[in-house]
């Protein structure tokens, strides 16, 4: 206990009995840690126990999650809140898991941040019930499915895909295809009603030959991208970087050029995008923004003010680097 959080066994000591000759701030990360680390506190100190907030992320292999996590958690931690990470894996402990485990460490809140299980309408979704049900205050990233009745903060997916898909009809792309993820994610069901507008609004088509899904992966838009290239399609749009990754990797398998013979966009404008080969067309995220609000909106509910229950929708950026081109003429 005392060297996780850097201090000598007295000065816990000193703490846990209430005795002075302890900063404010040294006091209060030892009863922050005890907190954390699941110990249950003197009776005396009960009354103080920390802010916890959960803050649960569907994974950190796509790095616009930790880009998401440093944003929220420093919000958080400006408002004196501790932010408590919840990290799923396959195989591993589960969203519902988690909001069990937090609710028995009193959390003041949770944050689920990303593609949850609340942006999948064939999941379950009982453990959103039972905070609803604990009155938790709860802030949702990413678009959700209907009637979960809890505030939720997006990134505007319809303004995203108009973006992109202006952009490759501009370099004379007809032939546009999607690598979405699953057919019961949200943020991708409207990525695809957005794309066919976009697709009318040009005068063109999208057709179903052109719409391919894939788990959220490299892998993923590699194998997506592959059957894509095989129908004839000179741009492919996709709903994340790693699936757009997956995707110049697919053409460079085939022997195409990226982004002479195919261009790629991806969505999110994650870490190192730049640094890829060519660097990533993308659709930019306002992170910053978008984890503030979110921490805002948490706040209002902790502090007992009543929020919208509804969606704020954040304006992205289409950023244009070297995976887009003007269609080839051969």
């Amino acid at each position: 206990m005392a060297k996780k959080v850097g201090v000598s066994e007295a000065t816990v000591s000193r703490v846990l009995n209430g005795k002075p000759g302890v900063s404010a701030a040294t006091r209060q990360s030892v009863l922050s840690a005890l907190d954390v680390l699941g110990y249950e506190r003197p009776t005396q100190l009960r009354g103080e126990r920390a802010r916890l907030v959960g803050l649960v992320l569907p994974e950190l292999q796509n790095p616009i999650f930790p880009a998401f996590a440093e944003v929220i958690g420093g919000a958080l931690a400006q408002q004196g809140l501790t932010p408590v990470l919840c990290t799923q894996t396959k195989g591993g402990v589960s969203e519902a898991d988690y909001v069990e485990l937090l609710l028995q460490q009193q959390v003041s809140g949770v944050v689920f941040a990303g593609g949850g299980l609340f942006a999948q309408a064939d999941a379950p979704h009982d453990h959103y019930r039972l905070l609803a049900e604990r009155n938790i205050p709860v802030v949702l990233v990413n678009a959700s499915i209907p009637d979960l009745g809890f505030p939720c903060i997006a990134c505007d997916d319809a303004v995203a895909v108009g973006q992109s898909w202006r952009h490759l009809t501009s370099l004379g792309h007809e032939r546009i295809g999607l690598v979405l993820g699953p057919s019961d994610h949200i943020p991708s069901r409207r990525k695809l009603t957005a794309a066919r507008e976009a697709a009318q609004a040009s005068d063109g088509v999208l057709p179903d030959t052109h719409v391919e899904r894939a788990m959220f992966s490299l892998e993923g838009g590699q194998a997506a991208a592959t059957r894509l290239l095989e129908r004839g399609v000179t741009g492919i749009i996709c709903a994340s970087d790693p699936l757009a990754l997956g995707a110049v990797r697919a053409a460079r398998r085939r022997g195409h050029h990226v982004p002479h013979d195919v261009s790629v966009v991806g969505y999110d404008d994650s870490a190192f995008m730049t640094c890829t080969e060519p660097p990533l067309t993308t659709v930019r995220q306002p992170i910053e923004a978008m984890g503030r609000a979110a921490v805002d909106l948490l706040c209002a509910q902790i502090q007992g003010t009543e929020v919208p229950h509804r969606e704020l929708l954040f304006e992205p950026e289409l950023v244009v680097r070297g995976s887009t081109a003007q269609v080839s003429t051969r």
